[in-house]
């Protein structure tokens, strides 16, 4: 019996052993961040932000992978069929995680079964966008000057389904416009087309939408958060300029495919929590736009439960729905 219970402790002590090896190991090679738009777009901008200090934390390099298409869902695929070791993870957003699965018709992944949550990173507000030779110095004026031209304003859209879709279509429908909506395979390509005069509107995350207002390429004539921004001081919210309880705020955060060991996930996490707690990181996340708010892996299971059922909502009163 002694002899019994001598191996057995020797048993645990080899388990114990090998699992902190496996902890300490990861990891032992890149990191590859998929995100399912084309570069130059505003998770881009996030991504690139939190990689160089992620790559000092991890000890490895982190590389960046653009899979875009179907308003993220070619990224979540592919980083739902990748290796569940922790190598390959997501920066997703409000639209790939809980806005897809309410209007999708046929989705080829479900969040919370699919992925497991690492992290929550950011919150980010929008900015209500016209290209500058529109005639409108305030979201008044614009309203005014569509509804004076039904059908006539076409609005673009980072894809079908996504948040910069419902954004303008909440607007819309507590406006009463008639815009015609024009979907693009990531917000880089409609900016340059909102730039260019081919679509008159757009709401887009505050950090791409700073640098542009700034530079007089496009003109914000509102944010879509509760309290003015940081990145656009002078811009209005859009409760401030008549629209009332116009509240439409996203989220950024990072995924891994379901199953990745535990111990892996919460080492990504404990990362960006590192990361996010530095002054650089988070003063220069402030002065683009966003808000840096962590959520540990289990809290961010969390959120992403409550949020489906609140966006599923605003998809439904929307009507809108994608095979």
């Amino acid at each position: 019996m002694q002899t019994r219970n001598v191996l057995s402790s020797l048993l645990t002590l080899a388990l114990c052993a090998a699992s902190g090896l496996a902890l300490a190991a990861f990891p032992d090679k890149p990191v590859k961040i998929v995100i399912g738009f084309p570069a130059g777009g505003p998770l881009d901008q996030h991504a690139r932000l939190l990689s160089d200090k992620l790559q000092t934390v991890l000890g490895q390099p982190v590389l960046i992978d653009y899979k875009s298409g179907a308003g993220g869902t070619v990224g979540a695929q592919d980083v739902m069929k990748a290796p569940a070791d922790g190598y390959t993870i997501m920066l997703a957003n409000t639209g790939v995680m809980v806005i897809n699965p309410a209007i999708y018709t046929k989705l080829p992944y479900a969040t919370l079964r699919d992925f497991a949550p690492i992290a929550r990173t950011a919150m980010q507000p929008l900015a209500l966008l016209v290209n500058p030779k529109v005639p409108a110095n305030s979201l008044k004026e614009f309203i005014d000057f569509a509804r004076a031209r039904p059908g006539q304003i076409n609005y673009g859209s980072a894809g079908n389904g996504g948040i910069s879709h419902l954004a303008p279509e909440m607007f819309k429908a507590a406006t009463g416009l008639f815009m015609v909506h024009i979907p693009y395979r990531g917000s880089a390509p409609a900016f340059t087309d909102l730039m260019g005069g081919q679509v008159q509107f757009m709401a887009e995350s505050i950090p791409q939408a700073a640098t542009y207002h700034k530079q007089g390429k496009v003109r914000a004539l509102a944010v879509t958060s509760r309290e003015r921004n940081p990145a656009l001081p002078d811009v209005p919210t859009a409760m401030e300029a008549g629209i009332k309880n116009f509240e439409v705020v996203g989220f950024y955060g990072f995924l891994a495919p379901v199953g990745t060991p535990k111990d892996v996930v919460a080492k990504l996490s404990d990362a960006f929590k590192q990361v996010l707690a530095m002054p650089e990181v988070r003063n220069r996340m402030i002065t683009q736009g966003a808000d840096p708010a962590f959520l540990g892996a289990d809290e961010f299971a969390k959120y992403l439960s409550n949020e489906m059922p609140r966006w599923a909502e605003v998809v439904g009163k929307s009507g809108a729905k994608l095979d």
